[in-house]
Formats: structure tokens, C-alpha cells, sequence
């Protein structure tokens, strides 16, 4: 295995696939139509860190494909940006370090597991990269199974995701918790009603916080211990919740007070 070091590169065309690396660091390069399928990264970095009073500057990896390719753990994305790329049952999993990465129209197929995806990047770094957000927007994930993954400050209805029926991407989370949770004290077993409360109170607080009162939700959001027939009780509620309070949506009026004696 190797270890090699881009910096200031623009890599056309380049077949990288069924290579191994102990070592892959990327700095203020661009690497365009490159496939990385079966590559396993041992160490990956990329968009290394810049110098403050010298900006960040930022990586791009632009119509890539990463097909069955070997992510290092914890790979450290730094200031890079993904464009029209491919990741195909890639090992996307246990990537936190992910803050600064931008990903735009990209397509992921296969399991995409415990990873976080910014809309915004760490408040320290805003000056030094230069932004204040991280573009996110035009990403299809129909085609994934997505599990421990989550979107901070991102618009989720600018993505396609996954439908029914193992996902469902909706508005006003919160009324819909609210909605629901009364559903949940007619169960017998006081577990599993602490548990429902628990995760539906989680997530209703994570969609406000995060992405303005929306979420993709799948039944496992409902409790992951909980039993499968309890936990698709509850997402078929949450996803059929009635609501007048959408955009655009018509209020009806009220009807006429009666009048007087």
C-alpha cells in the first residue's frame, strides 16, 4: 500500500479503482470524472485543514464515482465539495467529521449509516472557509437505505429521498408528536409507552432545532425497541395526522356566532 498527497492538483480521467492506500490526503485540489470504485482508503483526508490568516481553500471532486469503495473510518472531509458524484454501496458509515463538506447532486445506493450531513458549517470555521453554509441541495438518496443518518440545517425538500414504505418526509413534526402521543397511553405495557414518549419527544425537538420542524421519518424513529407492530402503529399516525396550520393551506372559517336573545 501506498501513501500519497495532493496539493494544488487537478487530476481528468484518472482510474483509481481496485487500489489500496494506507494513506490518501487531498489539499486544494480538483480531481474531475476520477473512478474510485473498489479502492480502500486505510487513511483518508480530504480537504485538508487551511491556515486561518490564509484561508481554507476547498477541494472538489466533481462526476466521481465511488463504487464499493473502502471509506477509512472517521475520515476527516474537511473543505471539500462533491458534485454529480456516485456513491454506490460505498462504506459511508461512522463519518462524523463531515461539518464543512458540501455535496450537491450527488446519487448514494446502498446502506448510508451513522453519518451527519451539515447545511452549516462549525461557527469557528465560518471565517476562515469563507461561508456561512454549506450547499446541500439536489441529492438523491431513493436508492439508499439510510439508517443513523442525520441532516443539521438542511432543506430536506430540496433532496429525494426514499418513500413508503420504509420513509416519509414531513412537515410539522412537532403538532404531529403532539397529535399522536395521546395514542400512546391506551398501550398496556408502561415500557413501551416511556420509550414511544421518549423517542417521539426527540424527535420533535431535533426537527425544530435542525431543520425547521421537518424530518425524514421511518418506523424504526418511532423506538428501535419497540415492537414492530407498535412502531408501525405510530408511524402510520404521524404520517396521517391532519393539520390546518400548513403553508397555504385554506383555514376554514368559523361558523357564524348565534345571535343574541
Amino acid at each position: 500500500m501506498s501513501e500519497v498527497t495532493f496539493d494544488r492538483a487537478l487530476l481528468v480521467n484518472v482510474d483509481f479503482s481496485g487500489m489500496r492506500f494506507a494513506g490518501f490526503s487531498v489539499h486544494d485540489s480538483t480531481f474531475e470524472r476520477c473512478d474510485f470504485s473498489g479502492v480502500a482508503f486505510e487513511g483518508l483526508s480530504l480537504g485538508l485543514t487551511g491556515v486561518h490568516d490564509a484561508g481554507w481553500p476547498q477541494s472538489v471532486f466533481r462526476d466521481c464515482t465511488f463504487r464499493r469503495t473502502r471509506l477509512a473510518p472517521s475520515t476527516f472531509f474537511g473543505n471539500v465539495r462533491f458534485e454529480r458524484c456516485l456513491f454506490d454501496r460505498s462504506r459511508l458509515h461512522g463519518q462524523t467529521f463531515t461539518s464543512e463538506a458540501e455535496f450537491v447532486d450527488c446519487v448514494f445506493r446502498g446502506r448510508v449509516r451513522n453519518i451527519n450531513f451539515w447545511g452549516r458549517p462549525d461557527d469557528h470555521d465560518q471565517a476562515v472557509l469563507g461561508r456561512d453554509h454549506n450547499d446541500f441541495t439536489g441529492n438523491d438518496f431513493t436508492g439508499a437505505e439510510l439508517d443513523y443518518v442525520a441532516f443539521h440545517h438542511i432543506d430536506l425538500r430540496a433532496q429525494r429521498f426514499p418513500g413508503l414504505p420504509g420513509y416519509a418526509l414531513l412537515d410539522r413534526i412537532s403538532e404531529r408528536v403532539e397529535a399522536v402521543l395521546p395514542l400512546v397511553e391506551h398501550w398496556p405495557d408502561p415500557r413501551h409507552r416511556e420509550m414511544a414518549r421518549f423517542s417521539l419527544e426527540f424527535l420533535a425537538d431535533l426537527a425544530v432545532e435542525q431543520n425547521d420542524d421537518q424530518a425524514l421519518v421511518s418506523p424504526l424513529d418511532m423506538g428501535r425497541k419497540l415492537p414492530s407492530a407498535l412502531r408501525e402503529e405510530l408511524f402510520e399516525a404521524l404520517r396521517r395526522t391532519p393539520s390546518d396550520t400548513s403553508p397555504g393551506r385554506a383555514v376554514p372559517p368559523h361558523a357564524p356566532a348565534p345571535a343574541g336573545p
